[in-house]
């Protein structure tokens, strides 16, 4: 007669008929998976252990390379899963709402997953309720895709520069073939644009890219034309533009929409094996125009805006904020303890390692940085951001992380 299993065994039992249920049966949480595995754990232990450490992961580039998951991706989520070892995805990709993502990935990665655990570039976006009664241009993404994701986020009133072009094809005659390909999914805008009457042409009080423009020069052009504007009037030129004697030359100053971009990254890992330009190629592209019309730096104008996604401590505040969430939630709502350490994995030395680096938690968590070299980083380059470890792949990142943490959860191979 054999002896007790292995706990090990257990888990990955546990989690092997939770995984296979997904067919079977509606979505779960995946707190229900680590529900299951903590009561394997409870029938051979008086003390289970909780991990007091836990992960955030990047996604292009660590766990899947444009559409296609990486190798040994499934092989990693699945582990930490059947440890309970909490962890997020933290990505600065977007365009989808977070549920449609989650679906998306679990299929991918075959792994159960749910919206508690992710966050997007433009996720943040969801808590800005001062502009959810205005009228906001929203930039990025495939067709509407953005548009629908700022509805599900609660605004009211939301723009896209495809609606502009349709309604108004002389605003930027360069993109007029494309109508056809705008026209399915624009919609008719709240308010002409009428430069004889601004009082009767459309008024703009936030822009938000969400994801990566498609039609950078419809998208420049429009954001140029708000921001000097008068009062995001659009029609409208501001008298205040180029008066010296106002605070940035007076550029953005009067009543002009604020501009808020999700994602820093210049490049990213996509299917083609040299990085693609990002949401951070698109901001140069514009500040380099903005400083063509209003002498930029040489003449003391700056191009005033937000940016949030990783590396910024706004997008790890939140990310972290999250991950507390979730991982109270994974334990039943139990006092978990403290969060003594994150490892941040990611591809990109700019934005996940600076990031994971750079932050300062105010609850007093430590973050380190693991650098894989499945995505913009390869091996042999320096890193402008030096991580606390490089590695392979996601899995040689979590590897070490669980020895660097002393966790003996029988990771092998």
């Amino acid at each position: 007669m054999s002896g007790p299993k292995p706990i090990a065994s257990l888990l990955r039992l546990a989690i092997g008929r939770k995984q296979l249920s997904l067919s079977l049966r509606p979505p779960q949480r995946c707190s229900s998976i680590c529900h299951s595995s903590r009561r394997a754990l409870q029938t051979l232990s008086t003390s289970p252990r909780v991990p007091d450490f836990a992960f955030a992961f990047d996604i292009d580039g660590v766990l899947v390379r444009s559409s296609d998951p990486l190798p040994r991706a499934h092989k990693t989520l699945s582990y930490l899963q059947s440890q309970c070892i909490p962890f997020i995805l933290l990505t600065n990709g977007g365009g989808k709402h977070e549920s449609e993502r989650v679906e998306e990935l679990s299929n991918k990665l075959e792994v159960l997953l749910d919206t508690t655990m992710f966050v997007q570039s433009h996720t943040p976006f969801a808590d800005m309720d001062e502009y959810k009664e205005k009228t906001v241009l929203v930039m990025g993404g495939d067709q509407d895709n953005c548009r629908r994701v700022a509805e599900k986020y609660g605004f009211q009133t939301v723009v896209t520069p495809g609606d502009i072009l349709t309604a108004h094809p002389e605003i930027w005659p360069f993109s007029s073939q494309f109508l056809p390909v705008y026209a399915p999914f624009s919609r008719p805008l709240p308010q002409s644009i009428n430069p004889t009457d601004p009082a009767q042409s459309l008024r703009i009080d936030a822009v938000f890219v969400y994801n990566d423009p498609r039609d950078w020069g419809l998208d420049i052009t429009i954001l140029k034309d708000l921001l000097l504007s008068r009062a995001g009037i659009f029609g409208t030129l501001s008298p205040k533009n180029n008066d010296p004697k106002l605070p940035n030359h007076g550029y953005q100053q009067d009543g002009q929409p604020p501009v808020f971009f999700s994602n820093p990254d210049l490049v990213w890992a996509a299917k083609y094996h040299l990085p693609r330009l990002g949401q951070g190629g698109f901001r140069e592209a514009f500040e380099g125009v903005w400083a063509a019309l209003t002498g930029g730096s040489r003449a003391g104008v700056e191009f005033q805006k937000t940016v949030i996604g990783k590396p910024f401590r706004q997008t790890y505040e939140f990310a972290e904020k999250r991950l507390v969430a979730h991982r109270k939630d994974l334990f039943g709502g139990q006092d978990a303890g403290a969060l003594r350490k994150v490892y941040m994995v990611g591809d990109n030395p700019e934005s996940d390692i600076r990031g994971g680096n750079s932050y300062e938690s105010p609850l007093g968590t430590d973050w380190a940085s693991i650098l894989v070299r499945t995505g913009v980083h390869v091996e042999g380059q320096t890193p402008a951001w030096k991580p606390n470890k490089e590695v392979g792949d996601v899995w040689d990142a979590v590897k070490w992380a669980v020895e660097d943490s002393k966790w003996d959860g029988g990771l092998k191979g």
